[in-house]
């Protein structure tokens, strides 16, 4: 014989399994991010249909936040809130010790965070300029946008060239200073003296980049600084477009635990673990919040 199980209960099942097993595992991640010193973030909109106090319109939130490129083991986590104040962002990182580098797109809410390297995102900036890029004019060396996005491109061509030559990170933070600081001086020097003119997109770069000047060169301090936040933006991607499929999560105990889930298969698949089989695992092994740290670490990936 067999009977019929709703939606609701296998809902109700997978969130409590969340809640149970799924919390003490982010928990420890969570920790294990803290210790870090090169973070990245970023934030995405999703609606969730329930919310207390809240009409269905309103737009949640899902943040990633995730370790940098400092060489050490990748740590991806997301968290669900219901704003998108900067707030949420300053109270995930609570605890953590002054002077790390943070790398984030140009959203101010990130300014709450303080005691932190703030890093600028130089895909974005050239993404600024591209988009100020008159059609048709995309090798017209005489246009402002043009000229701003070569220095970008300089800043990206060098980048790679470490990366191809598998240069520490020693060597990386030297050849940056010899190589990109005048770059980017240039950069600055070509900033004060153009004139967007009528281009209102390549007006609209120059204040982003102006906005950020504080930030654009943090990098060049470690050579574990990230030059742009794409590893970021790649990692948010699952939720972008896994939305357009599962659409919303029906009440804020769903997006939580959502969110728990995303940050278990996201670490999984950094570690090039089979997800059907680590989910088992897990599920198998039960993780609880009396478990010891060390213990935690041996059902991480």
């Amino acid at each position: 014989m067999s009977a019929p199980i709703g939606r609701t209960s296998m809902a109700h099942w997978i969130i409590t399994a969340a809640q149970e097993y799924m919390q003490p595992m982010y928990d420890y991640f969570q920790r294990e991010l803290l210790k870090r010193r090169f973070l990245m973030m970023d934030e995405t909109p999703i609606q969730v249909l329930k919310e207390e106090g809240r009409r269905a319109q309103p737009k949640s939130y899902f943040w990633l936040v995730r370790t940098g490129e400092d060489g050490l083991n990748p740590i991806i986590l997301y968290n669900y809130t219901s704003t998108r104040a900067g707030e949420n962002a300053k109270q995930f990182l609570n605890g953590i010790e002054p002077g790390f580098y943070l790398m984030a797109d140009g959203y101010q809410g990130y300014n709450k965070v303080k005691e932190t390297k703030r890093c600028c995102c130089w895909a974005h900036i050239r993404r600024y300029l591209l988009e100020a890029i008159p059609k048709g004019l995309e090798k017209d060396y005489s246009n402002p946008a043009v000229q701003g996005v070569l220095y970008c491109n300089k800043l990206f061509e060098y980048e790679r060239t470490y990366k191809e030559k598998g240069l520490s990170f020693k060597q990386i933070h030297n050849r940056r200073l010899k190589d990109q600081k005048p770059v980017i001086e240039g950069f600055l020097a070509w900033i004060k003296q153009v004139n967007p003119g009528s281009n209102g997109k390549l007006r609209k770069a120059i204040t982003y980049i102006k906005n950020r000047e504080d930030f654009l060169m943090t990098y060049l301090e470690d050579g574990r600084c990230s030059l742009s936040n794409n590893l970021s933006e790649n990692s948010i991607r699952p939720v972008t477009v896994g939305r357009k499929n599962w659409l919303f999560p029906d009440t804020s105990d769903g997006a939580s635990a959502n969110a728990l889930y995303l940050t278990i298969v996201e670490m999984a698949k950094a570690y090039d673990l089979n997800l059907y089989e680590y989910l088992k695992y897990l599920l198998e092994h039960r993780p609880n919040k009396d478990m010891s740290g060390d213990e935690l670490a041996k059902l991480a990936p």
